[in-house]
């Protein structure tokens, strides 16, 4: 049995698609009230619904009873219901998750942490680290995988990043290049390690197959869409402004992870495919999906 923490996210929804179609038994773990458009989807998949929380040390022992695996992808970067922060869910929430693992006598646990090059001090980095180091002295068995920055996420409207409405944000000078993957690639490599004797005991960085810059990626997008795109620029000095100078945890992080970008993330994928031989999706074809969108 695996469980899956996270579940019903983009990233945890599809690692129980692949680990249900693989024919695998999976324990997806949802939030107590969560709606049936979150839940559905994974019960349709063939996936074992428990409720729980990260908050609750008690509910994640109770997700935990039985089972050999545990993948966790959960953060409260996007998604936080009452009472979340980076704090609450994404350091402490998951330390917790580990001791439970290893109390229920897991014999993996599968961590979606990020980019071993994002080395600045700001909350999400620091949670990230100290459950990397908590889960390798846990004594468990385990895979840590480092992916680099989500095309979907940091290529989008969300990230200020809107090459149909003409503009685009550009983090720093926009030169150094980025690995950008595709979360769906994510999704799969995470699934592929879950029973991959090569990706016991291993931190795996993980990124797209070519790292381009974010002027690169825009170039490309303005060839596809046939008209200039502006750009804004926001200078690295100002991002660790930002980070310095931040209200809360949350903001402080999107600043950190925003100068990351502007500081580039090369990533080698080849001790990565090594372990799991994946089909990566190149920029160019996203590119070319939101692009169409404008035809």
């Amino acid at each position: 049995m695996t469980l899956v923490v996270g579940s019903t996210g983009q990233l945890g929804r599809a690692i129980v698609g692949h680990l249900c179609d693989a024919g695998k038994a999976v324990r997806a773990l949802v939030r107590p009230g969560a709606g049936p458009d979150r839940t559905e989807p994974l019960r349709q998949r063939g996936a074992t619904l428990v409720e729980g929380d990260l908050k609750d040390v008690a509910s994640l022992r109770r997700a935990c009873e039985g089972v050999t695996t545990v993948v966790s992808t959960a953060s409260a970067t996007i998604s936080r219901g009452a009472g979340d922060s980076i704090e609450t869910v994404d350091r402490d929430g998951q330390l917790r998750l580990v001791d439970a693992a290893r109390e229920a006598g897991a014999q993996r646990f599968v961590y979606v942490s990020f980019s071993g090059n994002v080395r600045d001090d700001f909350p999400l980095h620091a949670a990230k680290r100290a459950v990397e180091a908590h889960l390798i002295a846990s004594g468990m068995p385990y895979t840590i995988v480092r992916p680099s920055f989500f095309m979907d996420v940091w290529l989008s409207p969300h990230a200020g990043f809107d090459p149909l409405g003409g503009s685009v944000r550009v983090y720093g000078s926009g030169d150094n290049p980025v690995s950008v993957i595709a979360a769906a690639d994510v999704a799969r490599y995470v699934a592929g390690t879950v029973d991959t004797p090569a990706a016991r005991n291993q931190v795996i960085e993980l990124g797209g197959p070519e790292a381009l810059s974010w002027n690169a990626i825009i170039d490309r997008f303005e060839r596809a869409l046939g008209r200039p795109i502006a750009r804004q620029h926001v200078p690295e000095a100002a991002l660790a402004a930002q980070m310095a100078s931040a209200p809360d945890g949350l903001q402080r992080t999107l600043a950190g992870l925003a100068l990351a970008v502007a500081r580039g993330d090369v990533v080698d994928n080849g001790p990565a495919l090594a372990i799991v031989d994946i089909a990566l999706t190149p920029c160019q074809a996203y590119v070319d999906r939101i692009s169409s969108a404008a035809r």
